[in-house]
């Protein structure tokens, strides 16, 4: 599956770019994990490790992690770089749907 199909499989999808040696990043783990739980499959949340897709994160323009990008019907809506409040995540995702 290529990136542009990922991101129109379900009409609003939830991409964070992140790196395993970002502080950040790990901390936000069980924040999306949570997140994505709680979405319950209303939404597609996608994890990217930049170190593994490289070219994917050139193509989406990330240039830190973590990188959180909301897509509704393939097109995106949102971006936000660095952390986020889990509920404050939740709320603009579940606002696109």
């Amino acid at each position: 599956m290529t990136y542009d199909d990922a991101i129109k499989a379900t009409p609003v999808t939830l991409v964070e770019f992140f790196a395993t040696w970002c502080p950040h990043c790990r901390k936000m783990m069980p924040v999306v994990e949570q997140v994505k739980e709680l979405l319950d499959g209303d939404a597609t949340v996608i994890q990217l490790d930049i170190d593994e897709n490289r070219q994917l994160a050139g193509q989406a323009e990330v240039e830190g992690v973590p990188t959180f990008i909301i897509y509704r019907d393939g097109e995106e809506q949102w971006r936000h770089s660095g952390e986020i409040d889990g509920n404050a995540l939740l709320a603009k995702v579940q606002s696109y749907m």
